[in-house]
């Protein structure tokens, strides 16, 4: 079932510790942040949506951590908790919503090849530049009534939504480009193999 993109699905708030041990590995976390860059993404895309990436548990210390692509740091991983209290070190949470969603079709069987994919890209920097690209591209769709465009070549870098579509392309899903040949946060809400589960109470 579609994530609605200009609305917010309807499922419940829970807290952190009702859901960690409920999430599973490749579930997804779409954001709707509130800080100037996630608006940016936000006017870019002509969604609610601003930011994506993965999980992973590591039972093995207790931990869900997230996989993700972010302007500052590049491809990283953080605890998801951090999310909650500590987000990039400030001790207070994410400025935003945060919904936990799963893909339909994810084997589990699959995990381990996930996590080794998203683990060597890790250190690879945010693609800036990428966000100048799309936003041309938008630009340029508005102006010739939405002319469909060709993929965006890939390179060494990446944006948080490419990040997730380059290591959910290596266990064999593929999330649909959107007209502008981009793949954006919205792109996974849209794909109607991802379904909302809850957000993240943060309170």
């Amino acid at each position: 079932m579609p994530i609605p993109t200009d609305k917010f699905p309807s499922v419940p708030s829970l807290k952190y510790e009702q859901i960690k041990d409920l999430i599973h590995s490749g579930d997804i976390i779409l954001c709707s942040g509130k800080s100037l860059f996630s608006k940016l993404i936000k006017r870019f895309t002509d969604s609610i949506w601003s930011h994506v990436g993965f999980l992973l548990r590591v039972d093995q210390i207790g931990r869900v951590v997230v996989m993700e692509s972010v302007e500052s740091k590049g491809v990283q991983v953080v605890p998801l908790s951090h999310y909650v209290s500590n987000y990039e070190g400030g001790g207070k949470p994410y400025q935003g919503d945060v919904l936990i969603a799963r893909h339909s079709h994810f084997d589990e069987s699959s995990i381990n090849h996930l996590s080794r994919h998203a683990v060597d890209l890790l250190g690879h920097r945010y693609d800036n530049s990428e966000i100048l690209r799309i936003s041309a591209r938008i630009a340029l769709s508005s102006f010739l009534n939405k002319r469909k465009h060709d993929p965006l070549q890939r390179d060494n870098e990446y944006i948080c939504s490419e990040y997730v579509y380059e290591c959910y392309k290596s266990v064999g899903i593929t999330i649909q480009h959107n007209k502008g040949g981009f793949i954006s946060p919205a792109d996974f809400a849209m794909d109607e193999n991802i379904n909302p589960l809850c957000f993240i109470d943060k309170k």
